[in-house]
């Protein structure tokens, strides 16, 4: 179950990632847009098993107008619930952070880099790392997170901001 929780945190946490998706000349314009409240659904797909529904709720908040955002992640699906925090930098294309998870007390640290529209990230932490592609259109983000060797391999999840 520790492990199930862990790799599932890594790419639920891939979701912070998504509010990086900045292009730095316009990134006060972009980053601040992405503020408020996003909601979706995704699949989870362990090394041993079936793919796994779950749906997600996350809250953007912009501490720093196009180079800061923290937020309130919260994931559930039949087999688990999750709580994750994170709060994200980009300095010029290059992004860092942390997260934690506070439902079983993981955390780690953020780390990628923002090129063109695209994101390539990787997270890790104590148990755990994860490589993550990360794309914001509008009002949709969708993220596909790989994590090879671990019991959950693969994380994809489309998420659609909500009405005010």
């Amino acid at each position: 179950m520790h492990l199930k929780i862990t790799a599932a945190l890594a790419g639920v946490g891939a979701i912070c990632l998504a509010l990086a998706n900045i292009n730095p000349v316009r990134a006060e314009l972009v980053f601040d847009s992405l503020g408020g409240t996003w909601s979706g659904t995704g699949t989870m797909k362990p090394s041993d098993g079936p793919r796994e529904k779950v749906r997600c709720k996350v809250a953007y908040s912009i501490t720093k107008p196009g180079r800061s955002v923290s937020l309130d992640l919260r994931c559930a699906s039949d087999a688990y619930k999750m709580v994750l925090s994170a709060n994200i930098e980009q300095n010029g294309t290059e992004l860092s952070g942390n997260w934690f998870e506070h439902e079983y007390r993981q955390g780690g640290k953020v780390y990628g880099t923002n090129k063109d529209g695209l994101i390539e990230a990787r997270i890790e932490g104590n148990t755990v790392a994860a490589l993550v592609t990360i794309q914001t259109k509008g009002n949709h983000q969708s993220f596909l997170m790989e994590a090879p060797g671990s019991w959950m391999s693969e994380v994809a999840i489309e998420l659609n901001k909500d009405a005010k």
